[in-house]
């Protein structure tokens, strides 16, 4: 009889074992969602890329970018917005450029393109955080950056949303300034 108490006790404590283990993938698993999520996300909101052309998957916090872009500017754009998203842990940017010919964007100096760069970077990151905070009314924001001075105009339901939309845009990485032309309305 001991020996069969024995072996139960050994196969409970496998059998938990086994079963905190799946746990605790489900939870990476739904983590790694969520984190896919928001880099979908983050992607669409950005006017400056295809996102239909950047393929996102995610393992255990780290996102690999995978497709193409235009230029090596989109490519690095891309991975510094996926790498501003909670819980990433690295990003491993395997997007291949597809050189354009587009003259436009021969004549475009490369200080003003860092600088577009950058102010896409940071729109496309406050948008992102105000569509995620439930606290904040982010499709009711427009949020527009020009050499790192965000503008938030549009409307929010109350005061306390509106200070708290103005300390997400000041608490983004590279923002200068921030200019507050949003309007309380009451819903």
């Amino acid at each position: 009889m001991k020996t069969f108490n024995k072996s139960m006790v050994a196969a409970l404590v496998l059998a938990t074992t086994a079963m905190g283990a799946q746990a605790s993938s489900w939870e990476n698993e739904s983590k790694d969602a969520w984190i896919d999520g928001k880099a979908e996300t983050v992607l669409l909101m950005n006017t400056n890329l295809n996102n239909f052309d950047i393929n996102t998957d995610v393992k255990n916090g780290k996102v690999v970018l995978t497709g193409k872009v235009d230029s090596d500017l989109d490519k690095e754009l891309a991975e510094e917005l996926i790498l501003s998203l909670d819980g990433v842990t690295s990003v491993d940017n395997e997007l291949t450029v597809v050189k354009n010919v587009d003259t436009k964007n021969k004549k475009m100096k490369s200080d003003s393109t860092e600088s577009d760069l950058t102010d896409a970077k940071i729109t496309t990151v406050i948008t992102t955080r105000f569509l995620f905070n439930s606290e904040v009314g982010g499709t009711d924001i427009d949020v527009d950056t020009d050499k790192g001075v965000v503008t938030l105009s549009g409307t929010v339901g109350s005061d306390a949303e509106k200070q708290l939309a103005v300390k997400i845009a000041k608490n983004a990485e590279d923002v200068r300034d921030v200019v507050d032309n949003l309007t309380i309305v009451a819903e």
